[in-house]
């Protein structure tokens, strides 16, 4: 969506610039990492949206105490605020990013980043078929409705050192040294580092709202031209086997050091979709990451389907091996296994 209001034409007052961003779940797994790059920029006041048994922010973070249970201290808190950052679990409860959204709508907080954070929501057909997109249009669909802040999604597809580091989400599980091909194991997809994901949000945040004259120039980007928009952003685009590849460069081992097999990703999702109807909460997982794989569709390969917008938002290309070296670190180090073992049950 082109942009088409110039920042000159706008009420005295109007600033070209966000300056104040309020985040939910800033000390969390992903919202640390863009609540850093926020405070990297030195240009933001940041101001973390927390219920009052949540842990200390950052220094340099301010912190406004909500009480969901009363939508007042939610719009007290977002009162001022340029920007929500949503971030949450899936624990979270389901009604608590909804509460967020209409509180953001009646302090007029201009934009709203929701959870997404993940798969292109916007391909219908496969993320309803693993279930999270209609949740996510919903609340897009509250934003616009509501009819005060716009919206940006936030695409990165998987987190790569989470996933590598889980066990098995791609397939590979680091430690037991054990491998799932989906079917060839060529299919390539999008991921992305945590770091990359706090650079992508905080220069989206730090362009210019509005053009200075009303036109976008060639080569000018705005935040505006965002509006209601996702912002797909990537680290590597790139398969199983060539993620067993750089494991094998970082650890010093060879295919012989690992148990490799190889399944049908078809039938590898309709397995996922008994165990979840189960009740395994493994089996979601299975389906989730799975689904993606299916060979010739480039669900996940969304730098083919729709483009990327790295090269407008300044982000730097990124060392594979150290992306991966730092996955094997966390799996050495039993950094996600509490994680896992909360939501896995295993």
């Amino acid at each position: 969506m082109a942009a088409t209001n110039a920042s000159s034409q706008q009420t005295i007052g109007f600033s070209n610039r966000i300056k104040n961003v309020a985040i939910v779940g800033a000390t969390g797994r992903l919202g640390k990492f863009l609540t850093s790059a926020l405070l990297d920029k030195k240009s933001f006041n940041i101001t973390a949206i927390t219920r009052s048994n949540s842990g200390p922010p950052p220094p340099g973070v301010l912190v406004a105490t909500v009480d969901y249970s009363d939508p007042s201290t939610l719009v007290s808190a977002l009162r001022g605020q340029e920007v929500l950052i949503i971030t949450m679990s899936r624990a979270a409860p389901p009604d608590q990013q909804s509460k967020l959204i209409d509180a953001a709508a009646t302090a007029g907080v201009p934009y709203v980043i929701p959870n997404e954070f993940g798969g292109n929501t916007d391909n219908k057909t496969v993320s309803d078929e693993v279930y999270i997109g209609p949740g996510k249009r919903k609340l897009r669909a509250q934003i616009e409705e509501l009819g005060v802040s716009s919206w940006l999604g936030i695409v990165t597809s998987f987190w790569y050192e989470y996933s590598l580091a889980g066990p098995g989400l791609f397939g590979i599980d680091v430690a037991k040294r054990e491998v799932t091909f989906f079917d060839d194991g060529k299919q390539r997809l999008n991921t992305i580092t945590w770091p990359q994901i706090g650079r992508a949000v905080a220069n989206l945040l730090s362009l210019p709202i509005l053009p200075e004259d009303g036109r976008e120039k060639e080569g000018q980007v705005v935040l505006s031209s965002y509006n209601n928009c996702f912002v797909f952003v990537s680290s590597f685009a790139l398969n199983q086997r060539e993620m067993l590849d750089s494991l094998n460069r970082v650890m010093g081992l060879s295919d012989s050091d690992w148990k490799i097999t190889q399944e049908n990703s078809r039938e590898r999702v309709q397995r996922a979709k008994e165990m979840a109807k189960a009740g395994d909460n493994m089996g979601f997982v299975m389906l989730l990451y799975t689904r993606y794989y299916y060979p010739g569709e480039n669900a996940g390969l969304y730098e083919v389907t729709h483009g990327l917008e790295n090269e407008a938002l300044g982000l730097p290309k990124e060392s594979l091996d150290q992306a991966t070296k730092e996955a094997v670190e966390m799996v050495e180090r039993g950094d996600l296994n509490p994680y896992f073992k909360a939501i896995l049950g295993k």
